[in-house]
Parts: C-alpha cells; sequence; structure tokens
C-alpha cells in the first residue's frame, strides 16, 4: 500500500441509513499503523493468532492490514457465529485475543471461560465508551490513542502463517485452512485477468467480513491493485443494489449467483443506467445462463463465472477477453494447474467426469490443515490436492462442473457442513435422528433441507418445523438453518449404519426436476 498514492481514495463507505465516509490510502495506513502499535504495546507478538469479527466498516479493512503488518495471524469470523462456533476456533487456534464489533460481543460474553490462551478482548465501535460492556474488554481507541502514524513493518517470509480460515466439513468440526504471506502476493497475480481490476477503478465486492471471499476481493484485489473499494453496509435489495451501482459509477463488480438471480428478475430492471460497469463477476457456485443472458440483454456486460475454494484462490474462471461457452466453469487460471483426474490421481481425456484437482506446486494453494497435518494428504492423489468438485472437461480446455463429490451444501455462496446442521438439530428433545442436505432452489441455488426422526410422543407439525428452525439459529450461525425441514419414520442407511445423504440428496434432485417438467397451466 506503500507504493499506492496515498491522496488517493482507498474506500468509499454507505451506511444502509445514508451515513458516507472517504478515506484515502495514506489515513487508512495511517490508521493501521496506529493499531498496530497499540497491539505491540499490548503483547502481541509475531505469530499470535487473534480472531477478527467485524461488519463491512473502514476499520476492518485497519485491523488486517495492522495484523499483517504486525506478523500475526488472522482468524476470519462471520458477525453470524455464535458462542459454540467461536469457542471451537478459540480452542483449536490457541487464539490469544479477539477483536469484535460492539454489536456482536454478546456471543464471547457467553463463552465459558474454558480458552485458557485468550487473554485480550478488543472492543471497536463504541466510539470510545465501554457502556455497558465489561471490564474485560479493551477498547480500541485505547489502544490507538498517543500512537504514531508509522509502524516498522515486522519481517516475515514467504512461507509465514497470514490467514487461518476455518472452512466447514462434511464430519466432525470445521477445519482451520492455512494460508501464508505468499499467498496474498500470489492471488493477486492468479485473479488478475478474472477480476479485471485497475487502478482508476470503483470496485464493489459485496463479500463481507469474516469469509476468505472477503480476503480475496474487497481486501486483497481492491487494495493489491490501488483501486477505491465502495463498500455498502447495509442489508441486499436488488433494486437498492441497482441504484448503488449507478450512482456510484462502479466500474466492476463481484457478487454471489443469488444477487445476481435476484437483480435479474427486478421488474424495473430496464430503468437502471450500469453503462459504467466494465467487468462483472461471480463465484460461489454455478450461475444460471438465464441471469447471464439478462444482463447481456439489458445492459451489454457478461457475468464471468469463477471457481474456486477456501484452500485456494479462483482456480477456474471465464477470464477477461477470453471467448465464452454458456454453461462451463470456464478454463484454469493457468495451464497445468487444475486438472481433471481419475482414482489414481492421472489426468483425464477430454469428455470423461472425473474430480477437479489442484497441482501441489500451485503457489495459491494452501499450506495446511491446522492441528491435522495428515488431512490435507488424505486429500492428496498423485501431484494433484483433490477439491472435492467433479467435472469434465472439453476439447478446448473448458470445465463443466458435474456436481459435489462430498456433502458440502451451497447455498447463496455459503458453505455449509452438514454435521454443524446436524450437530444442533440433535440437541432439540424432539429429534431422535437427522440428516441435512443440499435442496435445489432457483434463487438460492441450494438450501439447507434436513430429514428428521423423531422421538416417540412427537408430533411433526408446522409449530414444531418453526421451533426446530429457530433452534438451529440459536445454536449456530443462522445462515445454517434448515429452509425445510421433512419428518421421516426411518432414514436410509448403509449396512455399517451410516446414513446415506447421497440418497436423500438425489431424492431432492429428482423432485426438483419432476416439479420443473410439470407442463404450465
Amino acid at each position: 500500500m506503500e507504493k499506492h498514492d496515498s491522496n488517493k481514495t482507498a474506500l468509499k463507505w454507505l451506511s444502509e441509513q445514508g451515513e458516507y465516509e472517504e478515506i484515502t490510502y495514506g489515513k487508512l495506513l495511517a490508521m493501521a499503523n496506529r493499531l498496530a502499535g497499540g497491539l505491540a504495546n499490548l503483547g502481541l507478538h509475531k505469530g499470535d493468532r487473534v480472531l477478527v469479527m467485524m461488519p463491512r466498516r473502514i476499520m476492518a479493512y485497519a485491523i488486517y492490514l495492522a495484523c499483517l503488518k504486525q506478523g500475526l495471524t488472522i482468524i476470519p469470523s462471520s458477525e453470524m457465529l455464535r458462542a459454540k462456533d467461536l469457542a471451537y476456533r478459540l480452542r483449536h487456534s490457541g487464539a490469544r485475543a479477539v477483536i469484535v464489533w460492539h454489536s456482536v460481543t454478546e456471543e464471547v460474553d457467553k463463552l465459558d471461560g474454558d480458552i485458557p490462551t485468550l487473554e485480550y478482548q478488543i472492543l471497536v465501535g463504541t466510539g470510545g465508551d465501554l457502556g455497558s460492556h465489561s471490564s474485560h474488554w479493551t477498547l480500541v481507541e485505547q489502544l490507538m490513542d498517543g500512537q504514531p502514524d508509522t509502524f516498522t513493518t515486522v519481517e516475515t517470509q514467504r512461507d509465514d502463517t497470514a490467514i487461518l480460515a476455518y472452512t466447514s466439513g462434511t464430519t466432525g468440526n470445521p477445519k482451520g485452512v492455512v494460508h501464508s504471506h505468499g499467498w496474498g502476493y500470489a492471488h493477486l497475480r492468479i485473479t488478475k485477468s478474472w477480476l479485471d481490476i485497475r487502478d482508476t477503478d470503483i470496485v464493489w465486492a459485496t463479500a463481507a467480513p469474516g469469509w476468505q471471499k472477503w480476503i480475496w476481493s474487497p481486501f486483497l484485489s481492491v487494495l493489491g491493485n490501488g483501486a477505491t473499494g465502495f463498500v455498502y453496509h447495509g442489508a441486499f435489495q436488488p433494486t437498492r443494489y441497482l441504484q448503488l451501482i449507478q450512482k456510484y459509477g462502479v466500474q466492476v463488480m463481484c457478487c454471489t449467483p443469488t444477487e445476481y438471480r435476484i437483480m435479474s428478475k427486478t421488474d424495473t430492471l430496464g430503468d437502471y443506467d450500469l453503462s459504467s460497469l466494465r467487468s462483472a463477476v461471480s463465484a460461489g457456485e454455478p450461475l444460471n445462463q438465464e441471469v447471464i443472458n439478462t444482463f447481456r440483454r439489458y445492459f451489454d456486460i457478461t457475468i464471468r463465472d469463477g471457481y474456486g475454494q477456501t484452500e485456494s484462490t479462483l482456480l477456474i474462471g471465464n477470464l477477461k477477453d477470453a471467448p465464452l461457452q454458456l454453461g462451463a466453469m470456464g478454463k484454469a487460471i493457468s495451464p497445468g494447474v487444475v486438472e481433471v483426474v481419475d482414482d489414481e490421481g492421472i489426468p483425464l481425456p477430454a469428455g470423461e467426469v472425473g474430480d477437479i484437482a489442484v497441482h501441489l506446486d500451485m503457489p495459491a494453494l494452501f499450506q495446511s490443515y491446522y492441528q491435522d497435518p495428515k488431512r490435507k494428504a488424505q486429500n492428496v492423489r498423485g501431484n494433484y490436492f483433490i477439491t472435492g468438485d467433479r467435472a469434465r472437461r472439453d476439447e478446448e480446455g473448458y470445465f463443466w462442473f458435474e456436481g459435489r463429490g462430498d456433502d458440502i451444501i451451497i447455498s447463496s455462496g455459503y458453505t455449509i457442513g452438514p454435521f454443524e446442521v446436524e450437530e444442533a438439530l440433535m440437541k432439540h428433545d424432539a429429534v431422535k435422528e437427522c440428516a441435512a442436505v443440499a435442496s435445489p432452489d432457483e434463487m438460492r441455488g441450494h438450501i439447507v433441507k434436513a430429514f428428521i426422526v423423531l422421538k416417540e410422543g412427537y408430533a411433526g407439525t408446522p409449530e414444531l418445523v418453526k421451533e426446530l428452525q429457530s433452534h438451529v439459529k440459536s445454536w449456530t450461525a443462522p445462515y445454517k438453518y434448515p429452509r425445510k425441514i421433512e419428518f421421516m419414520e426411518d432414514l436410509p442407511k448403509t449396512n455399517t449404519g451410516k446414513i446415506r445423504r447421497i440418497e436423500l440428496r438425489q431424492r431432492e434432485d429428482q423432485a426438483n426436476l419432476a416439479e420443473a417438467e410439470k407442463p404450465l397451466k
């Protein structure tokens, strides 16, 4: 960031209530430097893990920069996480500090105290007043007060850990994905031909802090390319999004497929002028062809799909200036980096379905799973890391998605492990057994559906459905709750007693297909 013009606007921030702020690169860097100095004085050192839970605020950018400058390891965490989620991350990572926005401290305060490594709780966004918060909290203003606007960046090596991102697994607790400082540099180089960000651009990437996608685009890609980031701190409303693109002259847009889908169905779509848009990209799940066609027809802009994982960065995409194959995932970000392989890890010929796999030499591939060094090796075949998704590749090198090879649910761009949903459901007195799977949904791509076997004496009423949904929201992040619940006498199982989620998924896919094929009345 020191290379960018210090007087140039780095971020334009707008709240849902109409509050507006701007900050230059120089002032953002000074803010980060003061915080880095404060964190150092507090007692944090290079290599310490710090859990950060922030909304879309300018301070989120300063916090990430301060931690990176000091050599701290950032644990990105969504505001929607509950005390149970936070406790696991804190214990597993051995985090020494949390930095939390004031409106979500309640879940931190619920922690049972049995987290021996946690020494510092830093509060953000109160304006310098503890208010009703306990004395366990340190105000971020106190840390920054009196600190100089300069800070000597702690020397880090390419392989030193920068990010510890937790990602949902199909069984057990979330996995801690280790990314190094070198990963960030590789990400910027790799994604350049997809995002197509220029230093003269206003870029709106809608991901929220707490997700790896926020680090990808709103943070690294915007600031790393010296562009101006537009940050909207408000709920998604399709007409509001369209108004803001027009008003602020956004040139690069990065949305979830769900956001594009809902915008494309706006009755007044033709009333908006999106002529400023030069680059529009989407990631998280495949984007429907009709949505791409709608944006082409109304705005002469082609939304380009991209595919990646928390464990890497963009792997496959429809790159700028490349011919678009409607329905395809795109091409590998670089020849030989991504292949479709067989069960032995050998690349398959064109047309054959196999596992999407990343070459182990890919510079933006994660280092390891934290505290579980054998786990990465379990997903390696030959020279490739297996992503868990399946595809085929045609003669021209385009990848065509065939489905997930595991039970992970992707809904509106959120990655959800079925175990997390099932664990929450099993805490309810009425639930004897359950299984959570992806159910096709027109707007969200998929939603979480839970199949539940009730204990004797309970009836599967609409009232119980609502109660179970609220129960899940109280135990884990609300976006994970099952939007559909179906009560069953028994769940399909293997001979060894394992639930066959694949059978339930296939049932949902077939039901969705049958519904789509019904004649219109």
